[in-house]
């Protein structure tokens, strides 16, 4: 094309389509190409768009074409991989190119801001002689020896999980002093500053079935406490080497403190921490750093994906199987999923880590599109916990636990070991009931029961953040009889506070943790190794290292075991294997304890007979038996209005339509209302397309869209597609 006169630009506005204007005034074309941020007006507002195509002609007239305002960039900010993914993920997850690409681009960027940053500054030790006055095995002490190695950041100081506090004391005593870096690319000839641990014959035939420079995605199955991440370790030596980048995204915020801890621990190499807690400065700081080379490993959640990187040379995906690996709303994309296709066009290796993989990794690993290896020993002297069911039938229970557990747990806190009690629901109780006239407390905004919270003596919806007191008479017949029924962590936590006074009990949970560093100081203190009880949500089980803690009880199991959801059976036996994971992991044996009402149910005697691996080969005949994801491809389509009426009749017409829009194979079902009917005021009701093919499924829901997105709908309803839903 010798002289093109329009720009197709992606915007970040709900319409699946390119928009047509002019180039800007005195522009040249030959510094325009794909990729690059352009201002222009839309509407009665300016837009930051991308730059998708150049064309000679427009389907609309020249005349009608408005021009654009600005070029923002002399370079694109996304590589040309990560241009491409774009674009393949707005097709496959049926979402708005623009919305896509502005998700992919740091807030920075999305709101026009230059790419260029401006004062970043690093902290660096000042060299002092004779004695620095700072007590042995502070975390003062630790950080400035840290920092006489290389100089960090702000946000990889804190992400290091060091305060402010301990940053602003040692700058005020001046041990520390403040600079500008210039941008440098990280050296590759000096990197360990402490030595790999030996491998085991299984890490080593990971470590050694990993080959760099070339695409290969490999699942690495490995018991809790194998020894996943010494492989992770290893192989990033390797690809640091080679003067190249490693990418690890793990599911959690709170996992980040303590991977980055350990990596820098290890390596004398700039990482850099991307997740949701950061400052939209600091995120972007990050990202820029990222994407000029200037550091050799990034680790952050699901969005860390879409980090430009200028010499990539692996991705780690660790915790594989974990739910938050997939986004819940807007461009509702799996982070997992398209880390094997970003690798694939990076021609570089993924790893998939995980002690429970997913069954649809587990899948693609025995029909061969990935490599499996196995880790079935724990690391060191370490021995599996054993595992034991309490039926709590005919028992007696006290704020829910049986006496046989509670004794369990004396035992284990008298000869010195911590406990870790797991109970999946915050909150002191689940609900609040009149005895009277059985009037529930109930979230005005979604079809949920209000949760009680003792302390701040709040009820709260735990789905839409709605609060109000904590009443002291019923609101429907004015008795003082309220009964909070059900058990949550804040009222396990003070029964237990009741039991074993003499003992600490830490509750670890997004109520308790929601301070910046609770989490990190919670853990600190867990290491010390002093007997305590530890009880608390999922948040405990995701990849923690507890030395101390010998004894893992899980209060509530049944309720995995009767999901309504297809996944909850999968879900369930990933989260006892790996809260059970915690106990034992050190030199002091590990045992689990399980209270249930249906010790003989054939899914739970095949998980604590067999172990994971069995019970997911059984889930996926299961799944293949009823046509279930792997054996098949999955969308949901869902309508919500504040009226449930028109929500529901809107999918009902729509079912028709999607039905004669169908290619052969592809079955629909529903509307039904969704498993939550009523969230934040709006009534939400689904509709399932289901197909054995998914290249059926794809054109198929290319055409729902088109159709969708030409209808003129009720005001305040909203639909949404989810591709590959997770739940």
């Amino acid at each position: 094309m010798s002289n093109p006169t329009v720009l197709r630009i992606a915007l970040p506005v709900p319409l699946r389509r390119l928009f047509d204007y002019l180039p800007p005034v005195d522009i040249p074309a030959d510094t325009l190409q794909p990729g690059l941020r352009v201002s222009v007006p839309f509407g009665r507002q300016q837009l930051t768009g991308v730059l998708v195509e150049l064309a000679d002609h427009s389907h609309f007239p020249a005349s009608k074409l408005k021009r654009a305002l600005h070029i923002l960039d002399s370079e694109p900010p996304l590589t040309p991989v990560l241009f491409d993914l774009a674009q393949w993920a707005a097709s496959y997850y049926q979402y708005p190119l623009g919305e896509v690409l502005s998700a992919l681009l740091p807030h920075t960027l999305r709101e026009g801001g230059a790419q260029s940053i401006r004062h970043e500054r690093h902290w660096r030790a000042v060299d002092t002689e004779g004695s620095i006055g700072l007590r042995t095995g502070s975390k003062q002490l630790a950080l400035y020896q840290w920092l006489q190695c290389e100089s960090a950041s702000r946000d990889s100081i804190l992400a290091a999980g060091y305060s402010s506090a301990v940053l602003k004391s040692l700058t005020d005593k001046s041990l520390l002093e403040v600079f500008v870096p210039e941008p440098v690319a990280f050296d590759s000839s000096d990197l360990l500053t402490e030595s790999p641990l030996a491998l085991n014959e299984e890490q080593a035939v990971a470590v050694d079935g990993v080959v760099l420079g070339k695409f290969s995605a490999t699942l690495l199955e490995g018991v809790t406490g194998s020894g996943k991440t010494e492989v992770y370790l290893q192989l990033i030596h390797k690809v640091l080497q080679r003067g190249e980048q490693a990418l690890v995204l793990v599911p959690e915020i709170g996992l980040t403190p303590q991977t980055v801890a350990r990596f820098q621990r290890r390596f004398r190499c700039p990482v850099a921490v991307l997740h949701s807690g950061l400052a939209d400065g600091e995120r972007f700081a990050a990202w820029r750093r990222a994407s000029r080379g200037e550091v050799g490993i990034v680790i952050g959640t699901r969005s860390a994906l879409f980090t430009p990187l200028t010499r990539p040379g692996i991705i780690i995906v660790d915790e594989e199987h974990d739910s938050s690996f997939k986004q819940q709303e807007g461009f509702r994309y799996s982070a997992r999923d398209l880390a094997v296709l970003r690798s694939q066009r990076e021609n570089i290796p993924v790893l998939l880590g995980s002690a429970t993989p997913s069954l649809e990794t587990l899948y693609n690993a025995m029909q061969n599109r990935y490599q499996h290896w196995r880790l079935t020993q724990r690391a060191g002297n370490a021995r599996a916990p054993t595992l034991e069911v309490i039926d709590i039938n005919r028992a007696v229970l006290n704020e829910g636990m049986s006496g046989e557990l509670l004794q369990a747990m004396r035992d284990e806190l008298t000869h010195g070991n911590q406990v870790l009690v797991f109970l999946n629901r915050r909150g002191y109780a689940p609900a609040l009931v009149c005895a009277d006239c059985r009037w529930q407390g109930a979230c005005p905004h979604c079809s949920a029961k209000l949760t009680v919270h003792k302390k701040s003596r709040q009820l709260r919806c735990h789905h839409c953040d709605y609060q109000e007191p904590l009443p002291t008479h019923c609101p429907h017949c004015d008795s003082t009889r309220l009964d909070a029924i059900g058990i949550g962590t804040q009222r396990s936590e003070q029964f237990l506070l009741e039991q074993f006074a003499e003992y600490p009990v830490l509750r670890i949970d997004r109520d308790s943790m929601s301070r910046k560093q609770a989490l990190h100081d919670m853990l600190e203190n867990i290491q010390r190794g002093k007997p305590c009880l530890l009880i608390g949500t999922q948040m405990l089980a995701k990849g923690h290292h507890f030395p101390h803690v010998t004894l893992v009880v899980i209060l509530d199991i049944d309720s995995g075991l009767f999901s309504s959801d297809f996944r909850g059976p999968e879900k369930m036996g990933q989260l006892l294997e790996q809260v059970a994971g915690r106990a034992g992991r050190a030199e002091k044996p590990g045992k689990v304890l399980i209270q249930s009402r249906f010790t003989e149910h054939p899914l739970l005697q095949t998980l604590l007979r067999d172990g994971y691996q069995r019970l997911a080969r059984v889930l996926l005949a299961e799944r293949q038996t009823s046509a279930l994801p792997p054996y098949s491809y999955l969308a949901l389509l869902r309508a919500e209005h504040a009226d449930p009426y028109r929500a529901q009749t809107l999918l009902r017409e729509w079912s028709n339509t999607l039905q004669n829009l169908c290619e052969p194979g592809v079955q629909v079902a529903g509307p039904w209302p969704a498993a939550m009917e009523k969230r934040a005021s709006f009534y939400r009701f689904d509709i399932q397309v289901k197909s054995l093919n998914r290249t059926a499924l794809q054109k198929t829901l290319a055409r729902f869209c088109e159709f969708a997105e030409q209808q003129k709908l009720p005001a305040g309803l909203r639909w949404s597609l989810d591709v590959d839903p997770a739940a």
